[in-house]
């Protein structure tokens, strides 16, 4: 893989373990339930974010509002 291909597939992993760690945040999640998230990229060069686990209470207020916002309802 090209430097650059792994530096674009960096970076969207970085942003999109932002944007998770944001929405967590936003739910009002501790900091110790999103601080583990972690941008990761293959060697093929795909862009994942790496929650790992996630307590049960957290996962229910996480779900609670992807339905909420599914609902139309923010």
């Amino acid at each position: 893989m090209e430097m650059q291909t792994w530096r674009d597939a960096r970076s969207k992993a970085v942003d999109a373990t932002e944007a998770i760690r944001a929405a967590m945040a936003a739910i009002g999640l501790p900091e110790a339930f999103w601080s583990s998230l972690r941008p990761v990229v293959t060697h093929s060069g795909k862009s994942y974010v790496n929650v790992g686990m996630v307590p049960a209470e957290a996962a229910e207020q996480i779900a609670e509002a992807m339905r909420t916002t599914r609902n139309g309802t923010p």
